[in-house]
């Protein structure tokens, strides 16, 4: 499979404002006054959002500090002792000067900052008008992907729609951010492919503005368009792969499931991405860390076959013949099986797994977006249906849930054990006010812990037009 390898270690722009955490400066760089002259520039600099999809931040530690290890699925990992700081995300005691509430805001304004440099640059571009115009809404559609993560991490942020002299700005309420976020989407939509030649695989499509955008609903719980616009997508011609382990292989890439899925990949100079080493094996394929704790191994029923190919354990031998031999005695035992790469896979010019594309949106929990959706309309019927699709893939029964209340409880368990360690249970748990109940024993605060705190140095720099979110 051809790969798109994304130059952002060689290029990058360089703008005017003093803000570090928009500032995007990097070794290499080429001053933004002699770019945005040609067609290669406007791909270069759309390349270069794409590449921070698999960045450090974006995908390894800042995003789990933040996605992964404060929801009930997830623990530190590793053995004790190795990186103990990383507990303050499990316990809830994280504060405004920790580097993981920094990292993932740095690094997301970053990537924001990339798109606008695209989307207020390219437009006066003297090339291809249909290229134009896609490359535009590419952009759009991964500005509202890096917003979404904002707003559901630090609440509501200030709305940058361009590139501008000054990034000092106030920030805006959630639901003007949502409302962002939704803009870009259906702008997007309207002109994204369905589909690219396979030399562009990775490339956000139709499906995925749609996808994003039936998820965007959902947390406004806007019940008729989330179940509206992902019934689009369901006529689309996506489907199940019938098989859960192969989903997540590198030969199931970018199959009749993938939505919306990042391309990494290891071709000198290109590294990949570092989102399965930080999670593989302890001392056998990587650091061994965001595993999966043994409240999400309960939640599992019995016959589900997801359990065992979610959860890798030390001593089993996968299905593709690799023995699982971690190399620390005083690591956990299990790990996350979904970013696993089997030995014969793996390319050793770079580091374990980098090859391993990261699965934003897949089309099973289209089909749960849809089912919550229908159900909190009334319709059940189609929520029983859709859910059950994704039971089926597990070798499940169908669910026995009947009432409106007792599907909407099956619907959210289904999202747990379906998406488990994908980095969405945290913020789902914190959607659907379960948050506050569950995670209560690890020391979460209602009225506090929904969102994390804006970064001290964020706030130094705003000269007071930041308020700080309650509790910190």
């Amino acid at each position: 499979m051809k790969k798109i390898f994304l130059s952002i270690a060689l290029f990058s722009l360089a703008v005017s404002c003093k803000e570090e955490f928009l500032d995007i400066k990097q070794e290499g760089q080429v001053e933004a006054s002699s770019f945005f002259k040609t067609k290669e520039d406007a791909l270069q600099a759309t390349s270069a959002i794409y590449s921070f999809l698999r960045s450090w931040e974006n995908s390894a530690f800042p995003y789990q500090f933040v996605f992964g290890v404060p929801a009930d699925d997830v623990v530190k990992g590793s053995n004790p002792g190795d990186s103990s700081f990383i507990n303050v995300y499990d316990n809830f005691t994280y504060t405004v000067s920790d580097e993981g509430v920094r990292g993932y805001w740095i690094g997301q304004w970053q990537a924001v900052n990339r798109t606008n440099q695209v989307i207020t640059k390219v437009p006066a571009i003297d090339m291809d008008t249909t290229l134009k115009n896609r490359l535009i809404a590419e952009s759009r559609m991964l500005r509202a992907y890096f917003y979404f993560n904002l707003v559901r991490i630090y609440g509501g942020v200030p709305i940058y729609d361009k590139v501008e002299d000054l990034y000092e700005k106030p920030r805006n309420s959630v639901e003007e951010v949502y409302n962002f976020i939704i803009a870009d989407l259906i702008a997007a939509a309207e002109v994204l492919p369905q589909t690219y030649p396979v030399s562009d695989q990775g490339r956000v499509t139709k499906g995925a503005a749609l996808g994003l955008l039936s998820k965007v609903y959902l947390y406004k719980k806007d019940w008729q368009k989330a179940y509206d616009t992902s019934n689009q997508l369901i006529g689309m011609g996506y489907d199940l792969d019938p098989d859960f382990n192969h989903l997540f292989r590198p030969a199931g890439e970018f199959g009749k499931e993938s939505v919306f899925e990042v391309n990494c990949g290891c071709e000198p100079p290109y590294k990949g991405s570092q989102y399965a080493q930080v999670q593989g094996v302890r001392d056998q394929f990587g650091w061994g860390f965001f595993t999966p704790s043994a409240a999400l191994e309960n939640a599992f029923e019995a016959g589900d076959i997801r359990k065992e190919l979610t959860i890798l354990r030390n001593g089993e031998t996968t299905p593709e013949g690799d023995l699982i031999a971690m190399g620390d005695a005083q690591s956990v035992t299990t790990y996350n099986q979904k970013v696993y790469v089997p030995k014969a896979l793996n390319n050793s010019a770079c580091d374990y797994g980098s090859i391993q594309n990261i699965r934003i949106l897949r089309f099973a929990e289209i089909l749960l977006i849809n089912a919550e959706a229908a159900n909190e309309l009334g319709n059940t019927a189609t929520a029983a249906l859709n859910l059950n699709k994704v039971r089926d893939r597990a070798d499940l029964l169908p669910t026995t849930a009947t009432t409106q209340i007792a599907l909407r409880q099956a619907i959210w368990h289904e999202r747990r054990v379906e998406l488990a360690l994908e980095g969405d249970r945290f913020v789902d748990l914190v959607r659907t006010g379960q948050a506050a109940t569950v995670l209560a024993p690890y020391g979460f605060k209602a009225g506090k812990n929904e969102v994390f705190p804006i970064p001290l140095d964020a706030m130094d720099q705003s000269h007071g037009a930041f308020t700080q979110n309650p509790g910190y």
